[in-house]
């Protein structure tokens, strides 16, 4: 809604009077009115100027302005917008109404794809497309043919938008047999492991052995072979690794993907699924700060704002990990005013220790369980920090009897409030034992917490900017307990490399255990990895 609404007041401003009126009567295209397709179809699509990267596929048409339209629906499509890409491929199906691959495009477009399902009109829509393609195929080249009739198995005959497990199979066979003819062609390739992707949902791509991932992990690394720069190949190839156990696999392509489409903020953003998964922090703020700009530019024209809210998560998480104080709470800050919560403005203070600030927001907490829950948890641990453990216990209370009102329901992403709210209210819990004196108690209630912290689902990033183990090692170290507290730093930093939190909490471990030369390294790790912090650290905790 975000892109739309912007879109819509850039070609508003730009448009001389009447377009809007002009463009409602233009999208009488295929047969089907412009009140049945999304809004943002109301609004003639432009091609950008600045933006687009230089991926171009030649297609069959004399008319430079189709194509021109074509490589900007190809680029929207392997940044993941689909319903501009559309749009780009019905104004490149008006400069030339016999390009076949211009109607290919739109078919594809309306195709459910990673990040989502076909919506409603969208199946009709997308069998009308390829069914028209087909009648222009005469025309087109050899692969040209061979994608639309791949493309029909996907959709004629489909008669249910949701995804259907033996028709996709169909068409990623047919996809198949299209590589295996041509497998020179970067985007075949691309379009056989999507289809190869969309037979399993994207988080089960994680047992790196498994035949499927092993298909589709070689023909994304056979295309990548042959250009590592291809952005819609990356960006699978990212996906595809990060769940495993090898997600450094995607390093080298991540190095390049962010300026193929240098306005198009999701393929700025994805770099940074590999850096937090290896532990490149500083990678990741980086990828996610020029994705916020971008988000930020499609309000001039200069940029394609995708998942802006998404971004800005990915942000506050690396910096949070990079111990980037200022640029996690700036970004907590700016995803909670597009999205309307306090959520992440609590959470980034409660990692770096604003505890006054937190009581000094104004507001009320979001009614959503789990974001109800979150402000419980972050106004109970700034009272304890400041003092008033009577406070603390009173939001305790609160988050406990939230996580056992909780409807089964009640998610964020894909994690229940019952498990979302037992970890933070684990770590309020714990801290309160341990401030008065019970830190044998603490510890017991930071390990259960840390083990529902670890079954958790993969997610992209995980949905709290810290980790329960911070806690946990800092309360064993305190009950002298070092050689544990090695074991749980060890730990953290397989799940979260180079953290800075973790690095610190091991170092003080191995040096209580008189392990000077391991206490050393861990020390010039953590040097290494919080050479960019703006925070002081006495514990791996605040």
């Amino acid at each position: 809604m975000f892109l739309r609404f912007v879109l819509f007041i850039l070609v508003f401003l730009v448009s001389p009077i009447g377009g809007a009126d002009q463009s409602v009567s233009a999208q009488m295209n295929m047969g089907m009115a412009s009140e049945e397709l999304p809004e943002s179809f109301k609004v003639p699509m432009k091609l950008f100027e600045k933006g687009l990267g230089p991926l171009s596929r030649t297609i069959t048409t004399d008319v430079v302005e189709a194509q021109a339209f074509f490589d900007q629906g190809l680029q929207l499509m392997y940044a993941f917008t689909p319903e501009d890409a559309a749009r780009s491929f019905r104004e490149a199906q008006k400069s030339d109404p016999n390009c076949a691959m211009c109607y290919f495009g739109e078919a594809w477009a309306w195709g459910h794809y990673l990040n989502g399902p076909m919506g409603p009109g969208d199946l009709l829509r997308a069998q009308e497309a390829i069914r028209v393609a087909s009648e222009l195929a005469d025309n087109a080249s050899g692969v040209e043919k061979a994608l639309i009739d791949a493309m029909e198995v996907r959709y004629i005959g489909r008669t249910d938008r949701s995804p259907d497990i033996a028709e996709d199979t169909l068409y990623s066979e047919a996809m198949a047999e299209v590589y295996a003819d041509y497998p020179k062609d970067l985007d075949v390739g691309f379009l056989y492991a999507e289809s190869i992707f969309l037979l399993e949902p994207r988080r089960g791509y994680r047992d790196i052995e498994k035949p499927e991932v092993r298909l589709l992990h070689r023909v994304l690394e056979e295309v990548l072979d042959q250009d590592i720069r291809h952005p819609g190949n990356c960006h699978l190839y990212i996906h595809a690794t990060e769940s495993t156990t090898q997600p450094h696999k995607a390093e080298a392509c991540a190095e390049y993907l962010g300026n193929e489409i240098p306005g198009a903020s999701h393929i700025q953003h994805m770099p940074s699924h590999t850096w937090n998964r290896v532990g490149r922090w500083a990678d990741g703020v980086r990828s996610n700060t020029l994705a916020w700009h971008s988000d930020q530019k499609a309000a001039i024209g200069e940029g394609f704002a995708i998942y802006p809210s998404h971004n800005l998560h990915m942000l506050l998480f690396a910096a949070s990990n990079d111990g980037q104080g200022a640029v996690a709470m700036q970004a907590g800050k700016d995803y909670d005013e597009l999205t309307g919560t306090a959520t992440y403005e609590i959470l980034t203070k409660i990692r770096f220790g604003r505890f006054k600030e937190i009581l000094e927001m104004s507001g009320e907490p979001d009614p959503n369980p789990i974001f109800k829950g979150f402000w419980d948890f972050g106004h109970g641990y700034a009272h304890l920090k400041t003092g008033d453990m009577e406070q603390a216990r009173q939001f305790l209370a609160a988050v406990e009897l939230g996580a056992e009102e909780a409807s089964d329901r009640a998610v964020f992403r894909q994690h229940s409030a019952k498990d979302m709210l037992a970890i933070v209210g684990g770590i309020l819990k714990g801290e309160i034992l341990r401030e008065e004196g019970q830190v044998s108690e603490a510890i017991e209630i930071f390990k259960m917490a840390a083990e529902i912290e670890d079954q958790l689902e993969y997610d992209e990033p995980e949905p709290l900017n810290f980790a329960v183990r911070d806690w946990l090692g800092a309360a064993l170290i305190e009950a002298g307990r070092f050689s544990e507290a090695e074991q749980v730093y060890k730990f953290a930093l397989e799940d979260h490399p180079h953290n800075g939190w973790s690095l610190f909490g091991l170092e003080k471990a191995l040096r209580n255990q008189g392990k000077r030369g391991p206490a050393d390294e861990a020390l010039r790790a953590f040097e290494e990895a919080w050479q960019r912090s703006d925070v002081w650290l006495n514990a791996s905790h605040f």
